[in-house]
């Protein structure tokens, strides 16, 4: 049974958190929970999770649009060159978020980028290799259980992992975060009517193999 909360204006029930915004929404429908493959929109995401810190996701999504006009539209090769003219025009920039550590930890993760395409082919060949099997899957089925859900040993290893090859502002809670978004699993509640797209979505996609 869907309750009354998780049904927005169109009628169609989604997950609790998208609400009621627009953009909010389409980003649920088209966006999340979806496989990705690029490492261009992986890198970003990447990214924005780091600046998400101790901010709701709807903040960052508003300000999605200025954050790929002031990094290049993360390109990954430009931003690992950026140096400390960069930091000042980024801080300077009042459409993203200004907090220079997490600056800095984004021309960090792009050099870190670089770094694991040469070892693995892409970024996408590395990241899909932490997809949780089923049985490693907790099983979310309501409301209930994913606001509970905030890491899982999937997360864990991805993030110990990066943590080892210097990568910075990306635990264990926003490497969940996301595996969520970028499909490598499918999070949204079985009485989401993007639940199933998403499954089918997934069925279709083959996960890049490292080089």
């Amino acid at each position: 049974m869907v309750s009354n909360e998780n049904v927005t204006p169109d009628a169609k029930p989604r997950c609790f958190w998208c609400g009621d915004d627009p953009q909010y929404i389409h980003y649920h429908d088209s966006e999340w929970g979806y496989p990705v493959d690029d490492d261009r929109r992986l890198f970003e995401k990447v990214c924005l999770e780091g600046f998400q810190s101790g901010l709701s996701w709807l903040t960052i999504l508003r300000k999605r649009e200025n954050f790929r006009a002031a990094f290049d539209n993360f390109d990954i090769e430009k931003v690992a060159r950026y140096d400390e003219r960069d930091v000042d025009r980024l801080l300077a920039d009042k459409g993203i978020v200004r907090h220079k550590g997490k600056i800095a930890a984004t021309i960090n993760n792009a050099q870190r980028a670089i770094e694991l395409r040469d070892e693995f082919g892409t970024l996408a060949a590395y990241f899909w290799q932490f997809e949780p099997t089923q049985d490693e899957r907790p099983d979310v089925k309501d409301e209930a259980t994913l606001r509970k859900l905030a890491q899982t040993e999937a997360s864990q290893k991805l993030a110990k992992d990066m943590k080892k090859r210097g990568w910075k502002f990306f635990g264990p809670t926003t490497a969940y975060a996301f595996m969520q978004a970028m499909g490598l699993v499918n999070d949204h509640t079985e009485d989401c009517f993007a639940h199933q797209k998403a499954e089918e979505a997934r069925k279709s996609f083959a996960p890049p193999q490292p080089k």
